[in-house]
């Protein structure tokens, strides 16, 4: 009797295997990449050059994905833990998914959804569906082996076994496992338990190419009197040491070209020239005959920001004395021809309206141009956010009825970045942190409320490390460990 459960056992075990073995391959990894072509050119960054807040978010939260379906295509690897993204999609489509949805500033959808799926059908499909994007074009990618229909019953309808024969075999149970997981939140003390020993490992050896990357900064910013040297993204360690070599053979190679950038900022990007700002961009892309053209034309776009800077004072004088402004870390990354461009347009359409502005009526007060807002607003750090194709007659009323409550967020502003910057040094005093930093798309009002309650809590894991606030959960291939802002204990 007993031989004959132990055969029916078996061969209940072997029908679970070859249904977990025909549920990983419906989709080879390919065909998960073809079939997620419509979710990537909706959410990948590039499309998103002129949001920042967006860009960087879609490209951490495409990292981490990147890595899920890399875990999952991995044989014998059993070990899945929920992971949450958020993607900001361009599409403007109803939802009708039961994800997390809400709308940015710049009016794209955000999606909030959380994988825990265990093979690549099932987690094409749940970001497809979630995204709220066709699932119609999987069935043809999936035709070689089984027809979709097929395989998608397979998946939505599982063997499902009496909770008796998980008590009697000592398995688990799937259905268990997965409520239990979306009953518990990640807290920071259980995640920091989980990562803290793989971020160490990670930043021990990173240390060489660290060392090598400060001191390679630090020459080429004394050799050639450069005011700073930045990265407008988070590269890894290796890549930037890479780009600063490539920067330093350059001087070698043609140092009388390198003779205009005294007291410059160079930033490593996507794409070379000046910009709005006054920064030299360094294209990371480029080769050095591009870089070369940059530094030679240095004395054209110096006459540029001339004429630009020229142009924000008559725009200011037209408006009362407002000050024209550029944030880089608000603002698309805009070329210094660009910008100009912008500020001429809005010149002009002002120019020729005449608006009775009194002189200086508004001085103190602050505003920047947005070519991709209909209506002016007013942003909560005190700055007006003005469109390029504003009606001059409604932009008058809205900065009179504005200016009072723009004068008392500029004032906060002042006081929050204080205060930030306090709780940022008392916190990396307080843990013995190597570095505590933020990433743009984190304001400072959330800096500071992560900060005063980060300080009420006992974190030894956090000492000689460096910590990032984010907006998620996350290892970086360098050591540096990512949290959310709004962190749950």
């Amino acid at each position: 009797m007993f031989c004959c459960l132990r055969t029916v056992r078996r061969l209940c075990l072997d029908k679970i295997l070859l249904q977990c073995i025909r549920q990983s391959r419906t989709l080879s990894g390919a065909d998960a990449i073809n079939a997620l072509r419509p979710f990537y050119f909706a959410v990948h960054p590039d499309f998103f050059g002129q949001h920042p807040k967006e860009r960087e978010v879609n490209e951490n939260s495409l990292k981490r994905l990147n890595g899920y379906l890399e875990n999952l295509q991995k044989p014998g690897f059993r070990s899945f833990k929920p992971t949450q993204l958020t993607f900001y999609v361009r599409e403007r489509e109803p939802n009708s998914s039961n994800v997390q949805e809400s709308f940015s500033a710049s009016g794209f959808r955000a999606v909030s959804f959380t994988l825990h799926t265990r093979d690549l059908l099932s987690t094409v499909l749940d970001i497809l569906n979630s995204c709220s994007l066709s699932t119609e074009h999987v069935q043809s990618l999936n035709g070689n082996s089984q027809p979709h229909k097929e395989a998608k019953s397979t998946v939505n309808r599982p063997i499902k076994w009496d909770k008796t024969y998980y008590s009697f075999t000592g398995f688990k149970d799937p259905e268990e496992e997965l409520e239990q997981a979306q009953r518990v939140e990640t807290t920071l003390l259980s995640w920091l338990d989980d990562n803290a020993a793989s971020a160490v490992k990670k930043l021990k050896k990173s240390l060489p190419l660290r060392k090598e990357l400060e001191r390679l900064k630090i020459e080429l910013s004394h050799e050639l009197q450069l005011s700073d040297i930045r990265w407008q993204r988070s590269w890894g360690i290796a890549h930037r040491c890479s780009q600063l070599h490539s920067l330093g053979r350059l001087v070698q190679q043609r140092p009388e070209i390198l003779e205009n950038v005294k007291g410059r900022t160079v930033v490593f990007t996507d794409r070379s020239g000046m910009s709005a700002a006054g920064h030299i961009m360094l294209g990371t892309m480029d080769v050095h005959h591009h870089w070369t053209k940059i530094f030679e034309r240095l004395p054209n776009y110096y006459k540029l920001q001339k004429r630009l800077l020229l142009l924000e004072d008559r725009i200011s004088q037209l408006l009362g004395g407002i000050q024209v402004i550029y944030i880089e870390e608000l603002q698309p990354l805009l070329t210094l021809e660009e910008y100009f461009e912008t500020l001429n347009s809005f010149y002009n359409k002002l120019r020729d309206s005449r608006l009775p502005f009194h002189p200086r009526s508004l001085r103190g007060l602050q505003m920047i141009l947005e070519s991709d807002r209909y209506a002016p607003s007013l942003h909560e750090l005190g700055h007006f956010m003005i469109p390029t194709i504003c009606d001059p007659a409604a932009l008058q009323w809205f900065i009179f009825a504005k200016a009072q409550e723009a004068r008392e967020n500029l004032k906060r502003k002042e006081e929050m970045m204080l205060r930030e910057k306090e709780l940022i040094n008392t916190s990396t005093e307080r843990f013995s942190l190597d570095r505590l930093y933020k990433e743009p798309s984190v304001s400072s009002a959330q800096m500071v409320d992560c900060c005063k309650r980060l300080l009420e809590e006992s974190l030894p894991y956090l000492q000689g490390m460096h910590l990032c606030i984010s907006h998620f959960y996350s290892v970086l291939q360098d050591g540096d460990l990512c949290i959310p802002w709004n962190w749950k204990n």
